[in-house]
């Protein structure tokens, strides 16, 4: 199994920035690809960004995704942060054709 632990979360003023960071653990040679979601209270679960092995990404708004193999972790870059930003950020990777989910990091962005 593969354990994903984020971090980075937390409050900020609006035109902010913040770097998330969601590092692997466990069985990481299935890993494929990484990403972020997001889910704001009321609001379902939405996607941000992906990073597959191959380096390629698809990237929501201002946000920009990165990956360190080396240090097996994947990195949300957020900058311009405005508080419709404000949700629970969630990792996540696809391991063995599986969906695996980190617990979360809170970012709350104050107007």
């Amino acid at each position: 199994q593969v354990q994903l632990v984020e971090s980075g979360g937390g409050l900020v003023q609006a035109g902010g920035s913040l770097r998330l960071s969601c590092a692997a653990s466990g069985s990481i040679i299935g890993i494929n690809a990484m990403g972020w979601y997001r889910q704001a209270p009321g609001k379902q679960r939405e996607l941000v960004a992906t990073i597959a092995n191959s380096g390629r990404t698809n990237v929501k708004g201002r946000f920009t995704i990165s990956r360190d193999n080396a240090k097996n972790t994947v990195y949300l870059q957020m900058n311009s942060l405005k508080p419709e930003d404000t949700a629970v950020y969630y990792c996540n990777v696809n391991w063995l054709g599986q969906t695996i989910w980190g617990q979360g990091t809170q970012v709350t962005v104050s107007s």
